[in-house]
């Protein structure tokens, strides 16, 4: 039984105030299928590039033992590029470049033998794409995590609103939350978007970590205070990666799991945004896996003295 990811394989060229890049390889599918690699060893990638995209580039994918038959590759066209600059408090930023090419027209294909998928991550792509995906498979997969953004909520919200309902977890920031339900309040606003469909939400807060609403039970996530800060490109993606990748792991769907599970996918987005891209997460040890999931469980960890 596999985890399947789709989303973007692209190149970016990021600007913060640490420095700039070249293009460098980005996209949600590639830092979401790393990180899910560090605790899952069937994952399997759907998305397209062009024939810019270097061999080099996707044997560091393949790596990971990262099945990319999935992967489509256009000869004569260009892959999906992206360029921005971060302001100085890292939490907003300016798209440069938003160059679609080979995502103009991206049809995903489902490989047969992608067929066994347990575990499906639809990254960022439009609704009417992720809703496509979930429809070629023969089984419905075990769990369904969507990732969205408020783009798809201000020009397709109602395909967004049917692929919702066909998802069991929907993971989106704090600011996508209250646009989506019209309520400022967090916990109002996860009690409507819970009755769109999805069984579980979870409410990313950036620096400040993370919510998990299910019913009526709610969980805090901490966020790892970090001296520096290089790039937080990819940082959701790595969360939404690292968390369905120890969900395959544990095999067994719960909202202690979840919990579980939102602070490995915490662990590995605090190692994306270190470096540049997806430097730091493709060369992770598992030695420095576990010591920064300790550092999580510190960070909460206390007794109460009567």
């Amino acid at each position: 039984m596999s985890l399947v990811v789709i989303g973007t394989v692209a190149f970016d060229a990021i600007e913060t105030p640490f420095g700039k890049t070249d293009k460098i390889v980005g996209g949600a599918a590639t830092y979401a299928s790393l990180a899910a690699s560090y605790f899952y060893n069937k994952v399997k990638i759907v998305s397209v590039v062009g024939d810019d995209f270097l061999e080099e580039d996707i044997e560091e994918i393949k790596n990971h033992g990262i099945d990319v038959e999935g992967l489509q590759i256009k000869e004569g066209e260009k892959s999906f590029f992206w360029a921005g600059k971060y302001h100085n408090d890292m939490n907003s930023r300016d798209t440069l470049v938003t160059d679609l090419n080979v995502l103009a027209d991206f049809d995903p294909i489902i490989p047969e033998n992608y067929q066994d998928c347990e575990y499906l991550l639809l990254g960022n792509l439009t609704p009417q794409i992720q809703k496509k995906t979930i429809e070629r498979f023969k089984n419905r997969p075990k769990l369904i995590v969507l990732d969205t953004m408020n783009f798809w909520m201000d020009v397709a919200l109602e395909d967004l609103l049917e692929t919702i309902k066909m998802v069991d977890v929907l993971t989106i920031n704090d600011a996508e939350a209250r646009q989506l339900s019209g309520e400022y309040s967090l916990v109002k606003a996860a009690k409507k978007i819970l009755k769109m469909g999805p069984e579980y939400l979870i409410i990313k807060k950036g620096e400040h970590g993370a919510l998990l609403f299910h019913g009526d039970k709610i969980f805090s996530a901490p966020a790892l205070p970090l001296a520096d800060v290089f790039d937080p490109t990819g940082a959701g993606d790595t969360f939404a990666g690292g968390f369905i990748g120890y969900m395959a792991k544990v095999k067994t769907i719960n909202f202690n799991n979840m919990k579980n599970a939102i602070i490995y996918g915490s662990a590995l987005a605090s190692f994306c945004v270190e470096k540049f891209g997806t430097e730091k997460i493709k060369n992770l040890t598992d030695f420095e896996v576990a010591a920064r999931l300790q550092e999580f469980v510190s960070l909460s960890n206390f007794v109460i003295e009567q």
